[in-house]
């Protein structure tokens, strides 16, 4: 099982909620590297200052994936399967296996793009 992040992961962070850094923290001490990829990265990134240390502290504990052309490819994919718009989205549901687990606060929207990527995930919400 792997814990996938989205940018609502990152924002709850930064807003100090215990719940989700306890996640993380405990994916993490069980040798395991949460998972996000570089597109949800420039969603949340901003400079590293401020609030933003918080994800600067978390970023190297990650697993990021490059958004290239074929994630890129197979997202686009995904959304005319769905009939969504999201190329974001639909990339953080590409990284999910079977038994994941998905943080967002999209959940509805992450729900859908999972029923049509055919992966079974736990969609948690943020």
């Amino acid at each position: 099982m792997t814990l996938i992040l989205d940018a609502g992961a990152f924002f709850a962070v930064e807003r100090r909620d215990y719940e989700i850094s306890a996640r993380i923290k405990r994916e993490r001490l069980a040798g395991r590297s949460p998972r996000t990829h570089g597109g949800v990265i420039g969603q949340v990134w901003r400079g590293g200052t401020g609030r933003n240390t918080l994800v600067a502290r978390l970023l190297p504990s990650l697993d990021i994936v490059g958004l290239d052309g074929e994630l890129g490819k197979r997202a686009g994919e995904l959304l005319a399967r769905s009939n969504s718009s999201d190329v974001i989205d639909a990339a953080v549901v590409l990284l999910a296996r079977p038994g994941d687990r998905i943080l967002t606060s999209d959940p509805h929207d992450l729900a859908e793009l999972a029923t049509a990527a055919d992966v079974d995930v736990e969609i948690v919400s943020v």
